[in-house]
């Protein structure tokens, strides 16, 4: 517990300044399930479900084919492996209708993870609301650990550190794990 905690403040310390609203470090995560799309194919995504695999990271973006989005996107994509090697799955979300996404799914996220529709329930559930656009989310991401808890948060309209700083969340509860 020592460690979470550890782990916690570092995170606190990592979140930027401007953050919007989200979920705090060790709340539960809302279950929930919706449709998914992964390579052009649709499924059912449930929360839970993925848990049970091993950590996930939780990536909020405001809409599919965007600048910001389609990058964040792209840096996903190329760190799946390393995000997979750590034992975790990437899973993003956004208000998008599934048909949409499952394009993103090809061409943004290069077939290497899940994209999901999150409705306006999900998206109140885990406090990502933009501002601007009720309905849609901000840029939140959250690296929830198997027991459904979260265990870092990173809120920031710019999608430069999303990537980075989950893969060291993530690698940091695998480490936790092996000790």
């Amino acid at each position: 517990m020592k460690k979470l905690t550890g782990l916690l403040a570092i995170s606190a310390l990592l979140l930027p300044a401007q953050a919007f609203a989200s979920l705090a470090m060790g709340a539960k995560a809302p279950d929930f399930t919706t449709q998914g799309a992964l390579a052009g194919k649709t499924f059912k995504l449930n929360l839970s479900s993925e848990l049970r695999k091993g950590p996930v990271v939780l990536y909020f973006f405001p809409a599919a084919f965007t600048p910001g989005c389609t990058v964040e996107a792209h840096e996903f994509a190329e760190a799946s492996d390393a995000f997979r090697k750590a034992g975790a799955r990437v899973v993003g979300l956004s208000a998008d209708p599934i048909e949409k996404l499952q394009k993103f799914s090809i061409e943004a996220c290069r077939n290497k993870f899940a994209v999901a529709s999150a409705s306006p329930a999900v998206i109140k559930a885990y406090d990502v609301t933009l501002p601007q656009r009720e309905g849609m989310s901000n840029r939140t991401s959250y690296v929830i650990s198997p027991s459904g808890r979260v265990v870092y948060v990173h809120s920031d309209m710019n999608p430069a550190d999303h990537v980075k700083n989950t893969l060291a969340a993530v690698r940091s509860l695998k480490v936790k794990a092996a000790e």
